[in-house]
């Protein structure tokens, strides 16, 4: 029996097939575009070839994220929050907190010792501290997402951005680098400012972080910058999965094993 966790979001589109013992057996991730449905299909066969697999091989599928009722013959469709928690849960067992950013929500979630969703906050309204923030800085900036994530190295001053709000941020950068400010010290702001707004949020789920094991899924995770700097406004190390893009659609592939094996 195979299982395909489907976690469509604004960025990108994440597969997950497991066996039925739940271990991984291929991954997928391309991007969303501007036709969702296209995007599925897309990831699904991609899944499915590089698992080695025929299509009528899954036994359930379960789907996520905002594009989560788009998907044709689903077992169910789950929140985000819930498919997280489950996803981080069987990569990081003894994870407390959860941080995850994706491409156009932040999601903090607090997790009790078996694993459940106990709280959670998410932003859901603006896109500031999300991936689709950091694109318009990195862009402002003139430097790939990638280049953007090791750019604050070496930075030295104390500058956070004024504002959050991706119009304002992106007039506030032009103008920085307008001034001569160094870009590294610009990163180093821009990455300061997107841990300071998270670091509200998980004051809201979790008002004392000590002791309790951190973890972020979502794509922003590849961004050493913005890291080091939740890092260091929480006062916590943070574990991060190898693939944290696929947290989500882990954690649908998982209930979907479950579910099916409850209507059997």
């Amino acid at each position: 029996m195979y299982y395909l966790g489907l976690d469509i979001g604004s960025l990108s589109c994440d597969a997950v097939i497991i066996d039925g013992e739940g271990t991984i057996l291929a991954w997928a991730v391309v991007p969303t575009g501007a036709r969702n449905r296209r995007s599925l299909a897309r990831v699904r066969a991609q899944a499915l070839e590089n698992a080695g697999l025929p299509a009528d091989s899954v036994e359930a599928t379960v789907s996520t994220g905002y594009g989560r009722d788009r998907v044709d013959g689903r077992l169910a469709a789950v929140t985000e929050i819930t498919c997280h928690a489950r996803g981080i849960r069987a990569l990081l067992p003894q994870t407390r907190l959860l941080i995850d950013i994706g491409g156009q929500d932040s999601k903090v979630i607090r997790l009790g010792p078996d694993g459940r969703v106990a709280e959670f906050a998410m932003n859901d309204k603006c896109a500031a501290g999300t991936g689709r923030f950091l694109e318009a800085m990195s862009r402002a900036l003139e430097v790939d997402l990638e280049t953007l994530s090791d750019l604050d190295m070496g930075a030295r001053s104390g500058l956070t951005l004024s504002s959050m709000c991706t119009v304002f941020a992106e007039s506030e950068v032009i103008s920085l680098l307008a001034e001569g400010v160094e870009i590294s010290e610009i990163a180093l702001g821009l990455n300061r400012a997107v841990a300071q707004r998270l670091r509200a949020m998980v004051r809201r789920v979790a008002p004392d972080v000590a002791g309790l094991p951190v973890s972020m899924s979502g794509g922003v995770a590849y961004n050493g910058g913005v890291v080091r700097a939740l890092e260091a406004a929480l006062g916590s190390a943070i574990s991060i999965p190898e693939k944290p893009d696929i947290v989500g659609a882990l954690g649908a592939a998982l209930i979907a094993r479950e579910r099916s094996r409850q209507v059997r």
